[in-house]
Protein backbone atom coordinates (compact mmCIF):
# COMPACT_ATOMS: atom_id res chain seq x y z
CA UNK A 1 0.00 0.00 0.00
CA UNK A 2 1.48 3.36 -1.08
CA UNK A 3 1.57 6.07 1.60
CA UNK A 4 2.21 9.78 1.05
CA UNK A 5 3.43 12.69 3.13
CA UNK A 6 5.48 15.89 2.80
CA UNK A 7 9.17 16.06 3.67
CA UNK A 8 10.98 19.23 4.77
CA UNK A 9 14.18 19.88 2.83
CA UNK A 10 16.73 22.21 4.46
CA UNK A 11 18.92 24.60 2.46
CA UNK A 12 21.29 27.38 3.58
CA UNK A 13 18.59 30.01 2.91
CA UNK A 14 15.49 28.23 4.15
CA UNK A 15 13.29 25.16 4.11
CA UNK A 16 10.97 23.87 1.41
CA UNK A 17 8.62 20.95 1.00
CA UNK A 18 8.83 17.88 -1.17
CA UNK A 19 5.88 15.59 -1.83
CA UNK A 20 6.79 12.02 -0.92
CA UNK A 21 5.21 8.72 -1.97
CA UNK A 22 6.50 5.61 -0.24
CA UNK A 23 6.41 2.06 -1.57
CA UNK A 24 4.93 -0.85 0.32
CA UNK A 25 8.32 -2.26 1.25
CA UNK A 26 11.55 -0.45 2.03
CA UNK A 27 14.40 0.34 1.95
CA UNK A 28 14.02 1.03 -1.76
CA UNK A 29 15.75 3.09 -4.47
CA UNK A 30 14.75 6.76 -4.49
CA UNK A 31 13.54 8.67 -7.54
CA UNK A 32 13.28 12.47 -7.48
CA UNK A 33 10.46 13.86 -9.62
CA UNK A 34 11.01 17.31 -11.11
CA UNK A 35 7.88 19.34 -11.77
CA UNK A 36 6.45 20.99 -14.83
CA UNK A 37 5.62 24.70 -14.87
CA UNK A 38 2.29 23.71 -13.25
CA UNK A 39 4.00 22.96 -9.92
CA UNK A 40 3.48 19.90 -7.72
CA UNK A 41 -0.04 19.15 -8.94
CA UNK A 42 -2.27 16.09 -9.34
CA UNK A 43 -0.23 14.93 -12.32
CA UNK A 44 3.09 15.02 -10.44
CA UNK A 45 1.56 13.50 -7.31
CA UNK A 46 0.02 10.80 -9.46
CA UNK A 47 3.34 10.00 -11.09
CA UNK A 48 4.94 9.84 -7.65
CA UNK A 49 2.27 7.32 -6.67
CA UNK A 50 2.95 5.25 -9.78
CA UNK A 51 6.66 5.19 -8.98
CA UNK A 52 5.91 4.12 -5.41
CA UNK A 53 3.67 1.34 -6.75
CA UNK A 54 6.64 0.26 -8.89
CA UNK A 55 8.76 -0.01 -5.74
CA UNK A 56 10.49 3.37 -5.54
CA UNK A 57 10.65 6.05 -2.86
CA UNK A 58 9.41 9.06 -4.86
CA UNK A 59 10.22 12.62 -3.81
CA UNK A 60 9.03 15.73 -5.70
CA UNK A 61 10.73 18.97 -4.57
CA UNK A 62 8.86 22.28 -4.81
CA UNK A 63 11.29 24.28 -6.97
CA UNK A 64 9.08 27.40 -6.90
CA UNK A 65 9.25 27.62 -3.09
CA UNK A 66 11.08 30.97 -3.01
CA UNK A 67 8.48 32.49 -5.36
CA UNK A 68 5.22 30.88 -4.21
CA UNK A 69 5.30 27.78 -1.99
CA UNK A 70 2.90 25.03 -3.12
CA UNK A 71 2.14 26.86 -6.37
CA UNK A 72 -0.18 24.58 -8.32
CA UNK A 73 -2.09 24.74 -11.60
CA UNK A 74 -3.55 21.83 -13.49
CA UNK A 75 -4.01 22.39 -17.21
CA UNK A 76 -3.52 24.71 -20.16
CA UNK A 77 -5.34 27.51 -18.32
CA UNK A 78 -2.41 27.66 -15.90
CA UNK A 79 0.32 27.99 -18.52
CA UNK A 80 0.66 31.77 -18.24
CA UNK A 81 0.96 31.57 -14.45
CA UNK A 82 3.49 28.75 -14.74
CA UNK A 83 5.61 30.55 -17.31
CA UNK A 84 5.58 33.65 -15.07
CA UNK A 85 7.00 31.58 -12.19
CA UNK A 86 9.71 30.16 -14.45
CA UNK A 87 10.71 33.71 -15.41
CA UNK A 88 11.22 34.42 -11.69
CA UNK A 89 13.10 31.19 -11.02
CA UNK A 90 16.75 31.72 -10.07
CA UNK A 91 18.56 28.97 -11.94
CA UNK A 92 21.74 29.75 -10.00
CA UNK A 93 20.01 28.54 -6.81
CA UNK A 94 18.14 25.56 -8.26
CA UNK A 95 21.10 23.13 -8.46
CA UNK A 96 21.69 23.45 -4.71
CA UNK A 97 17.98 22.75 -4.08
CA UNK A 98 18.18 19.60 -6.22
CA UNK A 99 21.31 18.49 -4.39
CA UNK A 100 19.68 19.17 -1.02
CA UNK A 101 16.74 17.00 -2.08
CA UNK A 102 19.11 14.25 -3.20
CA UNK A 103 20.98 14.37 0.13
CA UNK A 104 17.68 14.29 2.04
CA UNK A 105 16.43 11.27 0.07
CA UNK A 106 19.69 9.36 0.57
CA UNK A 107 19.49 10.02 4.32
CA UNK A 108 15.92 8.71 4.63
CA UNK A 109 15.71 5.28 6.30
CA UNK A 110 13.37 4.18 3.50
CA UNK A 111 16.14 4.71 0.90
CA UNK A 112 18.57 1.92 0.04
CA UNK A 113 21.30 4.24 -1.27
CA UNK A 114 20.41 4.15 -4.98
CA UNK A 115 18.88 7.28 -6.53
CA UNK A 116 17.63 8.59 -9.86
CA UNK A 117 15.60 11.47 -11.20
CA UNK A 118 12.70 11.95 -13.63
CA UNK A 119 11.56 15.35 -14.87
CA UNK A 120 8.90 16.76 -17.18
CA UNK A 121 8.91 20.04 -19.17
CA UNK A 122 10.74 22.47 -16.85
CA UNK A 123 11.58 19.33 -14.87
CA UNK A 124 13.06 17.71 -17.98
CA UNK A 125 15.67 20.45 -17.96
CA UNK A 126 16.11 20.02 -14.20
CA UNK A 127 16.63 16.25 -14.59
CA UNK A 128 19.52 16.97 -16.96
CA UNK A 129 20.87 19.60 -14.55
CA UNK A 130 20.51 17.08 -11.71
CA UNK A 131 22.61 14.55 -13.63
CA UNK A 132 25.27 17.13 -14.42
CA UNK A 133 25.52 19.09 -11.20
CA UNK A 134 24.14 17.21 -8.17
CA UNK A 135 26.79 15.50 -6.07
CA UNK A 136 26.47 14.26 -2.48
CA UNK A 137 29.70 13.19 -0.78
CA UNK A 138 31.31 13.00 -4.21
CA UNK A 139 28.71 10.79 -5.87
CA UNK A 140 26.11 11.76 -8.40
CA UNK A 141 22.77 10.19 -9.26
CA UNK A 142 22.61 6.68 -10.70
CA UNK A 143 20.18 7.55 -13.52
CA UNK A 144 18.15 10.43 -14.96
CA UNK A 145 15.15 10.65 -17.28
CA UNK A 146 14.34 13.90 -19.09
CA UNK A 147 10.95 14.46 -20.72
CA UNK A 148 10.85 17.34 -23.24
CA UNK A 149 13.19 19.68 -21.39
CA UNK A 150 13.27 22.86 -23.49
CA UNK A 151 16.35 24.20 -21.69
CA UNK A 152 18.63 21.21 -22.19
CA UNK A 153 20.14 22.39 -25.46
CA UNK A 154 21.16 25.67 -23.75
CA UNK A 155 23.17 23.67 -21.17
CA UNK A 156 25.07 21.33 -23.44
CA UNK A 157 28.35 22.71 -22.10
CA UNK A 158 27.51 20.61 -19.01
CA UNK A 159 27.37 17.36 -21.02
CA UNK A 160 30.90 16.26 -20.00
CA UNK A 161 29.77 16.44 -16.35
CA UNK A 162 26.90 13.99 -16.89
CA UNK A 163 28.28 10.79 -15.41
CA UNK A 164 25.14 8.65 -15.11
CA UNK A 165 22.94 6.99 -17.74
CA UNK A 166 20.31 9.36 -19.17
CA UNK A 167 17.09 8.70 -21.08
CA UNK A 168 15.56 11.54 -23.12
CA UNK A 169 11.94 11.68 -24.37
CA UNK A 170 10.87 14.31 -26.93
CA UNK A 171 7.74 14.98 -28.96
CA UNK A 172 8.49 15.28 -32.67
CA UNK A 173 5.69 17.88 -32.96
CA UNK A 174 6.65 19.94 -29.91
CA UNK A 175 5.98 23.64 -30.66
CA UNK A 176 8.39 24.69 -27.88
CA UNK A 177 11.33 22.47 -28.88
CA UNK A 178 12.22 22.54 -32.59
CA UNK A 179 13.69 19.39 -34.14
CA UNK A 180 17.01 21.20 -34.54
CA UNK A 181 17.30 21.60 -30.77
CA UNK A 182 16.61 17.90 -30.23
CA UNK A 183 19.29 17.17 -32.84
CA UNK A 184 21.73 19.32 -30.86
CA UNK A 185 21.13 17.27 -27.71
CA UNK A 186 21.52 14.04 -29.68
CA UNK A 187 24.82 15.19 -31.21
CA UNK A 188 26.24 16.43 -27.90
CA UNK A 189 25.73 13.03 -26.28
CA UNK A 190 26.42 10.87 -29.34
CA UNK A 191 28.74 7.96 -28.72
CA UNK A 192 27.53 7.50 -25.14
CA UNK A 193 26.18 3.94 -24.87
CA UNK A 194 24.47 4.88 -21.59
CA UNK A 195 22.42 7.68 -23.21
CA UNK A 196 19.24 7.05 -25.23
CA UNK A 197 16.98 9.57 -26.96
CA UNK A 198 13.47 8.78 -28.22
CA UNK A 199 11.14 10.90 -30.33
CA UNK A 200 7.39 10.39 -30.34
CA UNK A 201 4.66 11.44 -32.76
CA UNK A 202 3.33 13.86 -30.17
CA UNK A 203 3.57 17.45 -28.99
CA UNK A 204 4.78 19.06 -25.78
CA UNK A 205 3.76 17.69 -22.36
CA UNK A 206 2.40 14.53 -23.99
CA UNK A 207 2.69 12.69 -20.69
CA UNK A 208 0.50 15.12 -18.72
CA UNK A 209 -2.99 13.64 -18.36
CA UNK A 210 -4.09 16.81 -16.57
CA UNK A 211 -3.65 18.88 -19.75
CA UNK A 212 -6.09 17.29 -22.24
CA UNK A 213 -5.02 19.24 -25.33
CA UNK A 214 -1.40 18.15 -24.79
CA UNK A 215 -1.83 14.62 -23.47
CA UNK A 216 -1.12 11.77 -25.90
CA UNK A 217 -2.02 8.50 -24.24
CA UNK A 218 -0.17 6.23 -26.67
CA UNK A 219 3.08 8.18 -26.51
CA UNK A 220 2.79 8.58 -22.73
CA UNK A 221 2.33 4.84 -22.24
CA UNK A 222 5.34 3.85 -24.34
CA UNK A 223 7.55 6.53 -22.75
CA UNK A 224 6.52 5.49 -19.22
CA UNK A 225 7.21 1.81 -19.95
CA UNK A 226 10.65 2.77 -21.23
CA UNK A 227 11.20 4.95 -18.17
CA UNK A 228 10.34 2.17 -15.72
CA UNK A 229 12.53 -0.33 -17.58
CA UNK A 230 15.41 2.16 -17.63
CA UNK A 231 15.09 2.90 -13.90
CA UNK A 232 14.76 -0.78 -13.06
CA UNK A 233 17.97 -1.61 -14.92
CA UNK A 234 19.93 1.22 -13.29
CA UNK A 235 18.47 1.31 -9.79
CA UNK A 236 17.97 -2.44 -9.29
CA UNK A 237 21.35 -3.69 -10.52
CA UNK A 238 21.52 -7.42 -11.06
CA UNK A 239 24.20 -9.29 -9.16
Amino acid sequence: MVSTRYEKITTPDGEFEAFCALPESSPAPAVLIFQEVFGINDNIRGLAGQLAEAGYLALAPDVFWRIEPRFERKDESGLADGFARVQQLDFDLVPADLTATMAHALAMPECNGRIGGVGFCLGGTLAYLFAAASRVDGRGPDAAVSYYGSGVNKMLDLAPRVECPVLFHYGARDPYIPAEQIDEVERALAGRPDVALHRYDAGHAFSNWDAPSMYDEAAARVAWERTLTFLDERLHPRT
